[in-house]
């Protein structure tokens, strides 16, 4: 389950508590045996944790390919990959060059570019305590001692705050350095959230400020600075595995997880201290191999139940915790929106239903009127948690946002969720049967009603304060990053829908402020107050569109 782009918050509307009571059939015990299967093998250090275009990842997907042909469920299309690219993260390439007094600068080693630095050159000598416009600046990255030893100092914040600072005043470049030789050295946060400024921006280490900077000034009292940055972005690749049961009817149902996990928490979204040094796998048991292996039996009993009033497609999404990249891509590349999709489920750590709570969050109940039933059907295994919002923390929000109606089932997070003690021998076996079983009650239910649900928008909690006074109702995608805010959804009844804006549009600019990315947009909300009357600009297939809108809350 995804935690960049989302807050792991469920806001219950309400709890239905209900006596529970547990049997287990032999079906059940044939199908703990199959879990335990499946998920022993998705979640093995063979894998090592299945990080999104890894060969682990690969090894589960073809894990997956030959659980359908054994199943005899044909691939979705004419073939079980559906692969897709995404830019992710920033890198430094070897062209990039940094010289302080004819000395080079070696990246990792010596220091790094700051990854919203500019890709310029620039060269110019200074003194490091004298800032002068058309020069380049040298600035500490700790304003103290205190801050160097403080784990939690955000200093990515601060230099990007400097440096944007130091090129208003006219500086050409700015070179940061660690004066206090702190024991949290920076390293190079290639999925930094900052724009790149207008200035090549550096940074050097203790050692290297020692070395290279303090004893020429202590010295001769001046420094030359030559740099030539060249950052780019990354692209990796992957495949969503999908399988159909065409039963030539008119709408499609769609069951879905996610397979992918956080590898050895190369990725910086490990919540285990110093995750990706110690080098440990994060196996994913409950996230998501128990979706995973929870989708490939809903696949099994579909087909022998021979349910027949819809065609079932049966995606298994990969990079979903690097921001719902695979399901974003099937949803878009597959064009699959309400007029032929009739709704979707989603299963995300669907393993360790709590024995004693029995609690089970039912999400999406919200988006159509159909999913009413569904609370009831719930029996007597679960008190279930419902949350009413379409958007969530998953892949169902990648169809909420193309107008379908979904549900979104997950048994709560733990002590292990995002780390590496998350292990299949933890998995509560019977208590994912009964999610399975419950599953299959709904889909049962709705495969006999034979109608297509009606979809109906729903409100996105606001978790915590708001930093704004004003909104203009949309979902961002937070994946995008080809200049400005791309619109994956809007709220109804909000100053974006109202104006005309649309999915799919890319905001470019509010009032006269330009809007470059999520940052640049969060900063131009502030500048407005409620009521207030403005222009927002945007693209809308390859066209500049300009519409009125007056912002409220």
């Amino acid at each position: 389950m995804i935690t960049r782009c989302f807050t792991l918050v469920f806001v219950a509307s309400f709890i239905v508590a209900i006596p529970v009571t547990f049997a287990q059939s032999k079906a059940d015990k044939k199908l703990i045996k199959q879990l335990q299967a499946d998920i022993g093998f998705l979640a093995s250090d063979s894998l090592e944790g299945r990080r999104t275009g890894t060969e682990g990842e690969q090894k589960a997907a073809a894990y997956i390919e030959q659980r359908y042909q054994q199943m005899r469920i044909a691939p979705y299309r004419s073939t079980y990959y559906h692969p897709f690219r995404f830019t992710f993260g920033k890198e430094v390439n070897p062209a990039t060059r940094i010289t302080i007094n004819n000395v080079d600068i070696h990246c990792n080693e010596d220091g790094f570019p700051m990854p919203f630095s500019a890709n310029k050159k620039a060269a110019s000598d200074i003194l490091p305590d004298l800032m002068e416009q058309g020069s380049a600046w040298m600035l500490p990255i700790y304003a103290s001692k205190e801050d160097a030893d403080n784990p939690h100092f955000d200093w990515e914040k601060v230099a990007f705050e400097k440096c944007r600072e130091a090129a208003k005043q006219g500086a050409t470049a700015v070179i940061f350095f660690d004066g206090y030789g702190s024991k949290y050295e920076p390293t190079f946060n290639r999925n930094t959230e900052y724009e790149p400024v207008d200035i090549p921006a550096v940074f050097i280490n203790n050692k290297t400020y020692n070395k290279v900077v303090t004893e020429r000034v202590t010295g001769k009292g001046g420094l030359s600075i030559y740099t030539d940055i060249n950052i780019s972005k990354t692209e990796r690749s992957s495949y969503n595995i999908a399988a159909y049961i065409d039963n030539n009817a008119k709408y499609t149902v769609v069951l879905g997880a996610h397979y992918d996990h956080l590898g050895y928490g190369e990725d910086h979204n490990s919540l285990h201290a110093n995750a990706a040094k110690e080098h440990l796998i994060h196996n994913g048991a409950d996230d998501n191999a128990s979706g995973t292996a929870a989708l490939l039996e809903m696949a099994r009993w579909i087909k022998n139940k021979k349910l027949k009033n819809y065609n079932y497609l049966f995606v298994h999404f990969s990079g979903e915790e690097l921001g719902l990249y695979g399901s974003k891509a099937f949803v878009k590349e597959q064009k699959l929106d309400s007029s032929d999709i009739a709704y979707m489920i989603n299963m995300d750590m669907v393993g360790r239903l709590n024995d004693s709570t029995h609690g089970l969050t039912l999400g999406g109940v919200g988006t159509s009127p159909s999913w009413v039933d569904a609370v009831s059907l719930a029996g007597s295994d679960f008190k279930l948690i419902i949350d009413s919002a379409g958007v969530g923390p998953s892949d169902h929000t990648s169809f909420y946002n193309a107008g379908i109606p979904v549900l979104f089932l997950f048994t709560g997070t733990h002590k292990d969720y995002h780390k590496p003690s998350d292990k299949a021998d933890l998995i509560n076996y019977p208590g994912e049967v009964q999610v399975i079983n419950y599953v299959s009650r709904i889909v049962a239910r709705m495969d006999k009603a034979n109608a297509k649900p009606k979809y109906t928008v729903t409100k996105q909690a606001t978790v915590g304060k708001t930093r704004f006074k004003v909104s203009l109702g949309i979902m961002p995608d937070y994946t995008f990053d080809a200049g400005g805010v791309r619109v994956d959804g809007v709220t109804e009844n909000r100053p974006a829908i109202k104006a005309g804006v649309k999915a799919g549009d890319i905001i470019t600019r509010l009032g006269e402020h330009k809007i470059t990315g999520m940052q640049s947009y969060m900063e131009a909300l502030g500048k407005f107050a409620p009521g207030q009357k403005t222009e927002v600009s945007l693209l809308r297939e390859g066209k500049v569109i300009v519409l009125p809108i007056e912002l409220n809350k």
